[in-house]
């Protein structure tokens, strides 16, 4: 028997009633929702709803705010610094990039970088609408309270995954990158030893320093660290990518690991560029294109069927999905069960 569908929508307004439930005020919530289904449409199910019930605790527990805005700490023609006030992510980076696709129009690019954000979700959520409009965004990310993944020669944890993004526009399919520089996440960690499955690859390593598929290594008294993207033998490359989002990050906001921790969040750089100021989008759209076509007529390696790119697989499963429901991870209603209870708020019935 196949696993139950939910109408995308249903998803949005469910979640969007259990954050008003919490005090939210009320486009806070509607972006926060959205950007979380958006990432269960696109199959990014770790950072999707499965993250609604602990955004939900930190705010019954304080640690995310309800309401406000950000604080513009600096700006100059085309950057700006905000500090987000602790405030839910996914509206901080909406508005984040609407502010520097503005700024881009004008001059070419913008920049915001954002310190004490709350956590923000799925980063290729955000780039659709950026891509639709002829733009290119770029989204990096650090959690400076966190410390899971070992620099490249070490055991000792010092870096979250550090994720990065980017959305290039494409003609009708942008390009959407989305990757960390560590091999795996803490959320598909964390999501594979509660469920006491193991990870596909070698992907992290024990407290001693010896590569395992076995999640339970992060959880053990001393912990294991997550590897940096390219392992014992070229994890010298995550590592440097590590230190680029760490600069990108705490390093232009001015805040990050030198600094006390105030809890799950984020620091967050955030940069749109329109081609328009620079070749032009045609010329891109060009260049682009056969690389795109390249790509695709590229022969394939034995066992492989097709050479796709990056994001193809997300924004085909989000048109599916959107169409015909969205299968969740069997986990989340479950976990979300007690917040629908005690906001009075209807589950998302499944499709027929």
């Amino acid at each position: 028997m196949e696993d139950p569908r939910y109408g995308a929508d249903a998803l949005v307004t469910m979640a969007h009633a259990l954050l008003r439930g919490a005090g939210v005020r009320d486009d806070i919530a509607r972006d926060v929702a959205e950007v979380l289904v958006e990432a269960d449409l696109m199959g990014h199910d770790t950072h999707g709803l499965a993250l609604l019930s602990a955004y939900l605790a930190e705010l019954r527990d304080g640690r995310m705010a309800r309401d406000g805005k950000p604080t513009i700490v600096k700006t100059r023609a085309a950057t700006e610094l905000w500090d987000g006030a602790r405030l839910p992510g996914p509206w901080l980076v909406r508005h984040a990039l609407e502010t520097a696709a503005i700024m881009a129009l004008g001059a070419g690019t913008g920049t915001v970088v954002i310190r004490r954000s709350h956590h923000i979700a799925c980063l290729a959520a955000y780039l659709p609408p950026l891509t639709a409009r002829g733009l290119m965004a770029l989204i990096y990310c650090s959690d400076p309270s966190a410390a899971s993944v070992a620099p490249f020669g070490g055991i000792t944890p010092v870096f979250t995954p550090d994720p990065f993004a980017a959305g290039i526009p494409n003609g009708n399919e942008p390009i959407l990158l989305d990757i960390s520089a560590s091999y795996t996440t803490n959320g598909m960690t964390q999501r594979l030893h509660k469920a006491g499955q193991e990870l596909p690859h070698p992907w992290v390593q024990d407290a001693k320093g010896v590569p395992t598929r076995d999640p339970a290594v992060l959880f053990a008294d001393p912990p294991g660290t997550l590897l940096p993207l390219g392992g014992l033998e070229a994890g010298h490359k995550g590592y440097a990518l590590a230190l680029l989002v760490e600069a990108l990050t705490g390093g232009l906001a001015g805040f990050g690991r030198a600094d006390p921790r105030e809890g799950w969040g984020a620091t967050v750089f955030i940069q749109v560029i329109d081609p328009d100021a620079f070749g032009g989008r045609d010329a891109m759209a060009r260049q682009t294109a056969w690389l795109a076509d390249a790509c695709h007529a590229a022969t394939p390696r034995e066992g492989v069927e097709r050479v796709r790119l990056p994001g193809e697989r997300a924004l085909r499963l989000a048109r599916e999905q959107r169409e015909h429901g969205v299968r969740l991870q069997p986990t989340i209603l479950p976990a979300l069960a007690p917040w629908l209870a005690q906001y009075g708020v209807a589950a998302a019935p499944a499709l027929l």
